[in-house]
């Protein structure tokens, strides 16, 4: 529980952490001007792709609840974050690791869409059982709802508006 714990706070710092790794890394292994240009479009791609999926995995109720990510996100948030760490070499491996983190990224997002539809649907089948069992209860427990006998009125006065000013 303690690294699902961290790992959520650790999501957000990431979001700044990662893209300073690769400009950090740039400076000190990188070199040329097509690293420049990648390095210009990829610091704030990575940036928002980091906050965007801190934001949906910090958007489940059960991670609120809990105040810690499922071992699922933490795996393949991990993962990412790795394949992030290794594309800051920008050795021979630079490019492997980019496709890799660029893959991973997309596979987070997903893997963050639908945990967040599932945790929905989830919640949303607890609250039908709820609200089923309530309403059974007060029809005393049977599966039917109970008929009201018709309820005869007696003599009814209907009075019909005119608009005519006589």
């Amino acid at each position: 529980m303690t690294v699902r714990r961290l790992f959520l706070r650790w999501q957000f710092l990431a979001a700044v952490v990662l893209p300073g790794w690769l400009a950090v890394g740039w400076a000190l292994f990188g070199s040329g001007g097509w690293n420049t240009l990648g390095l210009i479009i990829s610091l704030p791609a990575t940036f928002l792709a980091l906050l965007v999926i801190a934001f949906l995995v910090n958007a489940r109720p059960t991670v609120r609840e809990q105040r810690a990510v499922a071992w699922g996100d933490a795996g393949v948030l991990g993962a990412w974050h790795l394949a992030i760490v290794g594309a800051g070499f920008y050795g021979a491996t630079a490019v492997p690791f980019t496709v890799l983190a660029i893959g991973l990224a997309v596979v987070a997002f997903w893997w963050s869409i639908w945990q967040l539809v599932r945790d929905g649907a989830q919640r949303m089948q607890a609250s039908m059982a709820e609200f089923e069992r309530l309403a059974a209860e007060q029809r005393g427990g049977s599966a039917e709802p109970k008929r009201m006998p018709p309820h005869d009125l007696g003599e009814v006065i209907v009075v019909r508006e005119s608009r005519d000013p006589e």
